[in-house]
């Protein structure tokens, strides 16, 4: 997990570099703009590090990671004036972020007290790694990582809102409507999968409260039924499918397939690599059938064979 954070980090500063120096170079009004949406990134991840910090809740960009994309994507869009290609976006954004909200405030993630809610329960795992487990070391992981990477990746995904600003003069056209329909159809699929997930582990814990067998479904402890029969991380293959389809809206408007603005998309591949790798370390050690259920189904893509 730590080598997967270092290389996003290494990615991150080097990123930048690279589309400076080999993509087509950003109009006044575009930095001015990304001048502005940075500074509301560092104000909320400095935010988040404080919060946490003092209330030892350390999800609170886990609160935003839904919320603050809207911020973003309909800024450009008013600085674009309301394109047509642009309101689009922002209201796909709109809606992405709509679905995730409930879902995370359906799992406790919010409360009324701002900086309370449920905490991701990878946090504490990680915090007893013996280098994250000192009060510094930690304090300093939470600074570089939760607070100030993980803002700064969920501002990078929504950047191909100003890539495709840069192609303002290029209407609406089929790969816009193909982009639409694929981020749409994403989010039906994230839906689909959060549901069942949730489904299940709401029956699940309803039998254990009430003393009921579990049954060869549910004793096993994990979901691995609908869309979780096919692809063990289903929603994250969705909602990297979603911003890579996110994406395609400025390579309608620019023509060009590969610009600056797929960093975002690829850093995010790569977090929910290292991420998913966690996490089935901490299912695996937790459920007996959890590793044939590996051997079983592929990662983010049905096996075929």
């Amino acid at each position: 997990m730590l080598r997967t954070i270092l290389l996003l980090i290494a990615t991150l500063l080097a990123l930048p570099f690279i589309a400076f120096y080999y993509d087509q170079p950003l109009a006044p009004e575009h930095w001015e703009v990304l001048n502005t949406l940075f500074k509301i990134m560092l104000g909320v991840a400095l935010t988040c590090f404080v919060v946490s910090e003092l209330t030892s809740n350390y999800s609170q960009v886990d609160k935003l990671w839904s919320v603050i994309p809207v911020v973003y994507v309909w800024v450009v869009a008013s600085e674009s004036g309301f394109s047509q290609r642009l309101v689009l976006m922002a209201v796909m954004v709109s809606i992405w972020a709509l679905r995730l909200t409930f879902n995370f405030a359906r799992r406790g993630g919010y409360h009324w007290i701002p900086w309370k809610g449920e905490e991701d329960y990878r946090w504490s795992v990680l915090r007893q790694n013996p280098i994250l487990s000192k009060r510094f070391s930690w304090s300093l992981f939470n600074l570089f990582f939760i607070s100030l990477y993980q803002n700064s990746l969920i501002l990078l995904f929504t950047l191909p809102i100003v890539a495709a600003w840069q192609g303002g003069d290029t209407p609406l056209n089929a790969l816009d409507y193909l982009a639409a329909a694929l981020f749409l159809g994403f989010v039906i699929t994230e839906t689909i999968a959060d549901q069942q997930q949730w489904n299940f582990q709401t029956e699940k814990y309803r039998r254990k409260n009430a003393g009921e067998p579990l049954g060869p479904l549910y004793e096993k402890g994990f979901c691995a039924e609908g869309l979780w029969a096919r692809v063990r991380h289903p929603n994250y293959a969705s909602e990297q499918g979603i911003w890579l389809s996110f994406y395609l809206f400025s390579v309608a408007a620019t023509g060009r397939w590969v610009n600056w603005s797929l960093a975002g998309a690829v850093l995010l591949m790569l977090l929910f690599l290292g991420s998913s790798d966690f996490s089935e370390k901490i299912s695996a050690g937790k459920y007996p059938a959890y590793a044939d259920y590996q051997k079983r189904e592929g990662r983010f893509f049905p096996k075929l064979f």
